[in-house]
């Protein structure tokens, strides 16, 4: 059998959510299953690093997709060529983006729909293209996957996608992720934070990752703190919109907050591991990997209660309302004070992070793959009406 695999996130120190789930999955998934032929289709040179056996076989085409007028060059024409060249038996999107021009059967990893409910985050002509073409997408695949029963509810009602299509796949979380010692600790906040306990903050500096609030929230709660606590934000400044600057220079307490930028997945570890807590108030989520790996760090974790985060952090996070400065500062403030709380919110969340992981959400993606190839199940979607076969353009 032969698997193509839309692989273009795969890049070599810029790993982000989805080319983590497309990397842990794959890697997996590859030396499972050694009888299957697994095609890697990459838009530039690719790191050996993400040929993971000798039933990988990897192939560059271009142009390099990172823009909407790219992406339909890439999808629709060089992928398209490549595909019916190839003739898979299945091709593999775990971004969700599709070749519509291609008759191969396909299975879409739709992570969420943030597009759909807040566009205005996102500049015009990326947002025309999510918006103009995942809901073709949704139609176009075979089966999808979903990372939360909350996207997975979401795809349904944005799409009309019958639920017996759609697979939720949790995301895992790096098993590298383990507590560590108050001594590592120590030497961690040295380094980072000038030696003072510290709220942690890991993701995109996107608006929807409601960072603006959460700079609002940290001003509030400093004006009570008296014990130095410290705000560090991890990673790339990649959004960084106006709403947030502001919110950022007009803080009283901006020194305070620390920019660490984006950290390798060991210095991820070390820095979560160190954390007084984990805080992660985005206001749209389809998932949440840095609450997982705060669970498994043995550090409590304040998260939004709504979309995804609700659902992923359950009982084991400390629920706020993610549009008001006063629950996020608040919690700030509970989280700071109360160590029993902390020691609750760990213990809560070591066993919580059972739920997730990355072998079990490559299993679940392998299932998703064959059920989108049994005959019966393509019968019942597009493909009786198109009248497709499991092989080929």
């Amino acid at each position: 059998m032969k698997i193509a695999v839309n692989t273009r996130l795969l890049l070599k120190g810029k790993l982000e959510g989805i080319g983590w789930f497309t990397y842990e999955t794959l890697r997996r998934m590859a030396k499972a299953h050694p009888e299957v032929e697994f095609y890697f289709f990459f838009d530039r040179p690719y790191h050996p690093d993400f040929v993971f056996g000798d039933n990988v076989k990897p192939v560059v085409i271009g142009p390099q997709a990172r823009h909407p007028v790219l992406f339909v060059i890439w999808f629709e024409w060089s992928l398209r060529r490549a595909l019916k060249h190839l003739s898979p038996d299945i091709f593999l999107s775990p971004d969700a983006y599709l070749s519509l021009g291609s008759k191969v059967p396909a299975v879409a990893v739709m992570h969420d729909l943030n597009f759909e409910h807040f566009p205005a985050d996102l500049p015009w002509l990326v947002r025309w293209y999510y918006r103009y073409f995942f809901p073709r997408f949704a139609r176009a695949a075979r089966r999808i996957a979903t990372v939360s029963e909350f996207s997975k509810r979401d795809i349904m009602e944005q799409y009309g996608v019958d639920a017996s299509k759609i697979d939720v796949v949790y995301n895992g979380a790096n098993e590298r992720f383990v507590p560590v010692s108050a001594e590592v600790q120590g030497k961690v906040r040295a380094q980072y934070s000038e030696g003072a306990a510290y709220f942690l903050f890991v993701g995109s500096l996107h608006p929807r990752k409601n960072l603006a609030r959460l700079f609002r929230a940290f001003d509030i709660f400093k004006q009570g703190d008296g014990q130095g606590r410290k705000l560090l934000v991890v990673g790339e400044k990649k959004w960084w919109t106006a709403e947030i600057r502001e919110a950022y220079a007009s803080m009283r307490f901006r020194a305070d907050v620390i920019f660490a930028g984006r950290l390798e997945a060991e210095d991820l570890h070390l820095v979560t591991a160190s954390a007084l807590a984990s805080v992660y108030v985005s206001y749209f989520e389809g998932f949440g990997i840095p609450i997982v790996e705060a669970f498994r760090c043995g550090v409590p974790v304040i998260t939004a209660d709504a979309t995804a985060t609700r659902e992923i952090g359950a009982e084991a996070a400390y629920m706020v309302d993610p549009f008001s400065e006063q629950s996020i500062a608040a919690a700030l403030t509970e989280l700071s004070e109360r160590e029993d709380l902390r020691k609750e919110l760990v213990s809560r969340g070591m066993k919580r992070a059972e739920d997730f992981t990355w072998d079990a959400a490559s299993e679940r993606l392998w299932e998703t793959l064959t059920k989108a190839l049994e005959k019966n199940d393509w019968a019942s979607g597009r493909g009786a009406q198109e009248g497709s076969s499991l092989s080929g353009d």
